[in-house]
């Protein structure tokens, strides 16, 4: 619905090489990682609230700032930056007022199977041993949440001891951030 209006802007961005002022490299200036929430509020906020500028740090998200599976695609883009993007510290910051907090896994799959997936579809992936319903499940504290999202990534057997990793919560009204925990 909004693809063909995205495509028209971003000829005449394009065009009229409003880019320029975004050059930059792929390694991060300021040599961090932040992993956070994928929450609207935060996209221009959480790096005005740590003075991240464009091509200062390499940012991850997804719902929440959860990590569930310590060898999925968060973990694995963690480690690239480590390895590859000379990234030297990780942030993981989650926010107060959060979707996730008290998201319920099998509310999401009854949506889901209002807008069509199938029962034997959810039956099948419980077969394969995806507990899907915790899979989808949120987290009853941010603070709690960050912490397990820390621990996670700090007991990596590919992360380099070396490698601080923190946790902080941010407040999406004001972007006063709390740290949870330093990992020096």
């Amino acid at each position: 619905m909004y693809l063909d209006e995205l495509i028209e802007y971003n000829k005449a961005f394009a065009k009229e090489q409003k880019y320029v002022p975004f050059e930059t490299d792929k390694f991060p200036d300021k040599r961090i990682i932040i992993f956070s929430c994928m929450d609207t509020r935060l996209v221009e906020l959480l790096p005005n609230a740590l003075n991240i500028k464009n091509g200062d740090a390499k940012i991850v998200k997804n719902a929440g700032a959860i990590i569930k599976n310590p060898f999925g695609s968060i973990m694995r883009s963690l480690l690239v930056a480590v390895y590859e993007l000379q990234a030297d510290e990780i942030l993981v910051i989650g926010h107060h007022d959060c979707g996730m907090k008290g998201f319920n896994g099998k509310q999401l799959i009854e949506k889901a199977q209002q807008r069509g997936v199938k029962q034997d579809t959810i039956k099948t992936l419980e077969y394969a041993g995806i507990d899907v319903e915790d899979w989808l499940q949120g987290f009853d504290s941010v603070e709690e949440s960050v912490q397990h999202s820390v621990n996670v990534i700090r007991n990596h057997p590919l992360l380099p001891e070396s490698v601080p990793v923190h946790g902080l919560v941010i407040d999406p009204n004001t972007g006063q951030l709390d740290v949870i925990q330093k990992g020096y």
